[in-house]
C-alpha cells in the first residue's frame, strides 16, 4: 500500500472536511472535484460563490456539493473578530484591524479551523510561504507564543522492483538556525511524522562531518543535538553527526561510521538549518525523482499544511488527503 492509499483508507473510516483558501484556482477546483467524487474528504472553498462557480464551469470541473464561504458574508464573522482580537491582543490587535486582516483568506481559513468549522486547511498554491504559514503559526499553536513549530517534507519514490523508498527531511521551511535544544524537539516531532507514514525511523543528524571527522560550530551543534536526542528518545534509532553519504550509503558508512545502527540506512534526516534543509530536499526531488509532500507543519494543535506554488492538481489532492488524515 502506498502513502496515498494508506491515508485514503484512514479517511474512508472517518471522513473529514478541509478548507481551501484559494477557492477559484483551477488546481484546487480539479482536486475538489476529485475529492467530492471520492466522498471521504469534503472541501470548503473560500471566496465569492459566483466567481468560484464560474471558474469551475470555465475549467470543466464539477464542484456541486462543495461548501463555499465568502468571508464578507460569513454569519459568524463578529464572533470570529472577537476571538481573533483575544488571541492577538498581546500584539496590539484591535477590532478594526481584525476586521481587515480576517478578510485575507489564510487568516480567515485558520480561524475557521480554530472555531471548529473544518477539520483541516491546505493553502499555498498561489501564496508565498510566509503568507501561507504565518497565520497558522500565529493562531493555531498549542500554546500561543511558546511552543516550537517545525516542518518536514516527505519524499516518496517507486523503485524499479515495485517497492517504494520513503524519506523524511526537516526542518526545511520554518526554523532558520535552530539551537541544539530546538533540534531535539524537531527530531521528536519528525519521528512521530515518520511513524505516521509507516516508517521505522532511522534518524541521521546531518553535517559536513561524520563522527568527529570535522570541526566547527555547526558540527558541534549537530553532535550535541544528536546525543541529547538519544537521551530524550532512548527507544529510537538516532545517530550523528554524519555526512549525507555516510547516512545513505552502506559502503561509505562501513568506512566512516562502522559501528552505527543508522549510518548507511537512514530514512529520517535532521538538517542543521533551514538553508541546508531547503537545498537538500529540492536536490532529492529534482535530481532523485522523488514525489514531495509538504511542508507538513509539526507542533500545531490543528491540521494545517502548505503547498508549493508550482504544485499540480494531483499534488493538491494528495496533500489534502495527507493533511486531513495526518499526524497532528
Amino acid at each position: 500500500m502506498n502513502i496515498l492509499e494508506m491515508f485514503e483508507n484512514k479517511l474512508r473510516s472517518n471522513p473529514k472536511t478541509i478548507i481551501f483558501p484559494e477557492g477559484s484556482d483551477p488546481r484546487i477546483l480539479e482536486a475538489t472535484s476529485r475529492l467530492l467524487a471520492a466522498n471521504f474528504l469534503f472541501p470548503i472553498l473560500l471566496g465569492k460563490e459566483e466567481e468560484i462557480n464560474a471558474a469551475a464551469e470555465d475549467a470543466g470541473f464539477n464542484i456541486r456539493g462543495a461548501r463555499i464561504i465568502d468571508p464578507q458574508k460569513y454569519e459568524r464573522f463578529d464572533e470570529m473578530v472577537n476571538e481573533f482580537v483575544r488571541l492577538r491582543a498581546h500584539r496590539g490587535m484591535t477590532e478594526d484591524k481584525a476586521r481587515v486582516q480576517l478578510l485575507h483568506p489564510n487568516y480567515f481559513g485558520s480561524m475557521l479551523v480554530r472555531m471548529g468549522e473544518a477539520d483541516s486547511m491546505l493553502s499555498g498554491a498561489t501564496y508565498n510561504a510566509n503568507d501561507t504559514l504565518l497565520p497558522a503559526l500565529q493562531l493555531l499553536r498549542n500554546d500561543v507564543g511558546s511552543s516550537l513549530i517545525s516542518s518536514c517534507y516527505v519524499l516518496d519514490r517507486e523503485n524499479a522492483t515495485g517497492d517504494s523508498t520513503t524519506l523524511i527531511m526537516g526542518d526545511c521551511a520554518i526554523n532558520v538556525n535552530p539551537s541544539e535544544f530546538e533540534l531535539v524537539k524537531i527530531c521528536g516531532d519528525i519521528i512521530s511524522c515518520a511513524k505516521a507514514f509507516g516508517l521505522v525511523p532511522k534518524v541521521a543528524f546531518l553535517s559536513y562531518s561524520t563522527n568527529g571527522s570535522g570541526k566547527g560550530e555547526s558540527v558541534e551543534k549537530m553532535h550535541k543535538a544528536a546525543e541529547k536526542a538519544k537521551q530524550a528518545y532512548p527507544n529510537e534509532l538516532i545517530e550523528g553527526e554524519m555526512q549525507m553519504d555516510a547516512a545513505v550509503s552502506p559502503k561509505v558508512a562501513s568506512l566512516k561510521y562502522p559501528d552505527s545502527k543508522v549510518a548507511g540506512y537512514a530514512n529520517t534526516f535532521i538538517f542543521p538549518d533551514v538553508m541546508s534543509g531547503n537545498i537538500g530536499y529540492k536536490i532529492a526531488a529534482h535530481l532523485g525523482n522523488f514525489n514531495v509532500y509538504g511542508p507538513i507543519l509539526l507542533g500545531l494543535n490543528y491540521k494545517v499544511n502548505g503547498l508549493s506554488r508550482s504544485c499540480n492538481a494531483q499534488e493538491v489532492y494528495t496533500m489534502a488527503v495527507i493533511t486531513a488524515a495526518g499526524i497532528q
